[in-house]
């Protein structure tokens, strides 16, 4: 199902829609998925739509339902979380604040009718400092219902993203992603937005697959959501970005090996600590040792 290499067209591709978010903050690839893949998956979440509580407070509000760890609810997740052009799109953005990527949040979201207008935000809030010109995280949502103006598609201020400083922006400068499923809306964390007013009789129903730096705490604990005995059905890439992946120089680690450990079924679990280091950071550590740099060399942890 998943290309390791996109095509020169598909890398071009790759590079057209990167300039696009980057420019407005957020884009919208048509017909990304078939719908007929869209309706597969919404199909398995359909009981849990029905059953999952009105949320509550004033940021999701009690007129939405919410629901998250999406990974352990269908199988075809997958297709969605790892999109080779999605997938892509994201790495370029945030890869040259990581070594890895990782999934930030899987939440299926209903908006019911009478549903009021959520308050315009940026989710790179959630964390507490802010580096000018760098992002934390890209969002990608997926409907799966129409989303339209009139029942609460999401709302968006286009170039947003370059007035941080702004709380709010006026009204008027927002655009609200009308998309039909199968499309991917994809928006900075910096991109100021907000759902929609559901004015209609019917619900709006869609997910969000957030990405973030692989060094950030994400929204969602991957491992309470998908333990070991959950994301061991996983296919490998998909574990990965689920937590189970050690991020250098030693970060996200389990008894001081790489999570991913946590899977295995051949035992290797029960070896010692084992060092997850940048190639630069090996190589400063051999001079070290060579004598070639003085004797404060700092460690990247556990001295």
């Amino acid at each position: 199902m998943f290309m390791d290499m996109l095509s020169s067209a598909a890398e071009r591709s790759v590079t057209s829609w990167v300039q696009s978010l980057m420019a407005d903050g957020y884009c919208i690839i048509p017909d990304a998925v078939p719908q007929a893949m869209v309706d597969a998956l919404h199909e398995d979440l359909q009981e849990d739509f029905a059953n999952a509580p009105h949320a509550s407070g004033p940021f999701y509000g009690e007129w939405t339902k919410r629901f998250h760890g999406l990974l352990r609810r269908s199988s075809h997740m997958d297709g969605f979380v790892r999109h080779p052009l999605v997938l892509r799109i994201v790495e370029s953005v945030l890869g040259s604040g990581c070594d890895t990527i990782q999934l930030n949040l899987t939440q299926a979201i209903e908006v019911l009718p009478g549903g009021r207008i959520q308050p315009p935000h940026r989710d790179q809030d959630m964390w507490p400092i802010r580096v000018p010109g760098f992002e934390y995280l890209v969002n990608v949502m997926w409907p799966f219902t129409p989303y339209t103006a009139a029942n609460g598609a999401t709302r968006l201020w286009p170039g947003s993203h370059c007035r941080q400083d702004e709380i709010l922006i006026e009204p008027s400068e927002a655009i609200s992603a009308e998309m039909e499923p199968g499309a991917a809306l994809l928006f900075l964390g910096s991109t100021l937005h907000g759902g929609g007013a559901n004015l209609t009789q019917a619900s709006r129903r869609g997910m969000i697959v957030s990405y973030s730096l692989g060094w950030l705490k994400p929204y969602e604990l991957p491992w309470l959501a998908y333990p070991p005995e959950i994301a061991r059905a996983f296919p490998a890439g998909l574990a990965a970005l689920a937590g189970y992946r050690a991020h250098r120089p030693n970060l996200g680690t389990f008894e001081g090996r790489c999570p991913s450990s946590l899977l295995a079924t051949d035992g290797s679990k029960g070896l010692g600590a084992v060092d997850a280091l940048r190639p630069e950071q090996e190589a400063l550590i051999a001079q070290f040792y060579a004598g070639a740099l003085p004797a404060n060399l700092s460690a990247p942890s556990g001295g």
